[in-house]
């Protein structure tokens, strides 16, 4: 599928057709990965952080403990 190369501020910018943006799940916002390879630019949709993903990441050396407030800042009940 071909594309034009077009600026957009002081960068330049690639239209994504509607079809690959439906296939892909993308929206506005989503982000993506860009790779240069040699003569080659491409772009991947970023997966999405799942909870229990993120929660495997958690281990011993960066795991924190407790913090402590100063106590309520507005009309919390403690």
């Amino acid at each position: 599928m071909e594309a034009i190369v077009k600026k957009r501020g002081n960068s330049l910018g690639v239209r994504i057709p509607d079809l690959i943006v439906r296939d892909l799940s993308l929206k506005d916002g989503s982000f993506v990965d860009i790779e240069d390879k040699g003569n080659e630019i491409i772009v991947k949709p970023k997966a999405k952080n799942k909870l229990s993903k993120l929660l495997h990441g958690i281990n011993k050396k960066n795991i924190h403990g407790e913090v402590e407030t100063n106590g309520p800042v507005g009309k919390e009940v403690w």
